[in-house]
Formats: structure tokens, sequence, C-alpha cells
């Protein structure tokens, strides 16, 4: 069943009107928020995009003014370590305060502490003495390289 009034056609439709516009003039909401959606949508993309580049220029210019890393680490870095020899060193100067298993005593527990630390960051840890009460310790650099594999495998 259909009136026609005004250029519009309502359908009753199981109790329920029903309005469509036959001369093709009304607007519709839904286009309008299309097009504002769409015209938004490279609005946030180009947004995106900014601070993504923003985020790893910022992460290029603090990878590139990090201190550069001292001639002992350096070497250190360079040779390869053997846990074997890395467990004698560590008994001889490390136990009394890490604790015979490195399970810490007046020392923290050193188990998992090449994943909290570069490999750098331990070797300025051990030599450096800025953490009291460790003491500074600078082993010859193949002594150093056997203590880090070692350190590596807690």
């Amino acid at each position: 069943m259909a009136d026609q009034w005004l250029g519009l056609t309502t359908v009753i439709n199981e109790g329920v009107n029903l309005t469509k516009d036959t001369d093709g003039l009304v607007d519709k909401p839904s286009d309008r928020s299309l097009l504002t959606t769409e015209a938004r949508s490279p609005l946030r993309t180009d947004l995106a995009i900014a601070i993504t580049f923003v985020i790893v220029a910022v992460a290029v210019v603090l990878w590139l003014l990090r201190p550069p890393l001292d001639p002992y680490t350096q070497s250190v870095l360079n040779l390869s370590g053997d846990p074997v020899q890395g467990r004698s060193i560590f008994v001889m100067n490390c136990v009394a305060c890490h604790g015979e298993w490195a399970n810490g005593k007046v020392g923290p527990n050193l188990h998992g502490v090449s994943e909290r630390k570069s490999d750098a960051k331990l070797v300025h840890q051990v030599v450096s003495g800025e953490t009291p009460p460790m003491p500074q310790f600078q082993p010859n650099p193949q002594d150093m390289a056997d203590l880090l594999s070692y350190l590596k495998q807690l």
C-alpha cells in the first residue's frame, strides 16, 4: 500500500513507515558521513606516516649520538670467550659478593644479567667501579671475554 505526497512515496510494510525519495533531491546522511570519513582517512594516514617518521628519526639520531666504545671494551667484544675459564675467573674474583652460583649475596643475583644489559654495559659494570660496593676490576681482555661468556650462560 503506497501514498504519494509532495514527491515522496510512503510504503507501509508491517506497521513500519519507509519513505523513499522519488525525485532524488533528498540528501542522505550516510552519504555525508561517508564523505567526511573518506576525507579524514588520508589525513589520518598522513599523520600516522609523519609520526612514524619522527620516531624513526629520533631513534637514528640517538643511535648516532651514543658514546663510542673505549678501546678496552672494543678489544673484549672482538674476542671469543670461554665460559669454563670465565667460571674460574668468577670463582676467584666474584663469589664473595655474588655467591658461588651467582645467586647474590652482597651483590645482586646475576642470573639473566645478559638479558638485562648489553655486553658493553656488562664490561663497563665490571671494570668501572661506579656501583659501590663493587670494586673496580679490570682483567686482561681475554679474561674479561671469558667472564662475559660465563655470565651469558647464567
